[in-house]
């Protein structure tokens, strides 16, 4: 089951941003295989795994489910809905909730190709069309 989309989104730690990730790559899963994923970048034990996952069951952003004695993990957000939720966080934490200063910001912070400039602006002009409709 996925979230719907008319609730909130989701705000991930950098902890459950990783396990999320491998949680994508591999459901349904366990978290043995979830921490033999993660166990190079993180040297996380398999209790940490387990108890970062339940917490994430706990709030919503996976499901377990009990199969015998394995217990099978998937999430319950999308990508696109976990990185929607990071990136208002980061609206209202670091921007105080003005996008125009968040936008400056992410065009300066890197080179954009020209390719790049001309999808932002096809995605500008196509937002300003659907306001007109």
């Amino acid at each position: 089951m996925r979230m719907r989309s008319t609730s909130k989104p989701p705000e991930l730690t950098r902890a459950e941003w990783k396990i999320i990730k491998a949680v994508w790559d591999n459901e349904p899963c366990t978290a043995p295989a979830i921490q033999e994923a993660l166990f190079k970048q993180t040297a996380w034990t398999y209790s940490t795994v387990r108890t970062l996952m339940d917490r994430m069951v706990a709030k919503g952003l996976m499901t377990s489910e009990k199969t015998g004695k394995m217990t099978l993990y998937r999430s319950r957000v999308t990508r696109q809905q976990a990185q929607r939720g990071e990136l208002l966080s980061t609206l209202k934490n670091a921007f105080n909730g003005a996008l125009t200063p968040m936008v400056q910001c992410l065009i300066d912070a890197r080179r954009l190709s020209e390719t790049e400039l001309a999808e932002i602006e096809a995605l500008i002009e196509s937002k300003k069309r659907n306001l007109k409709k």
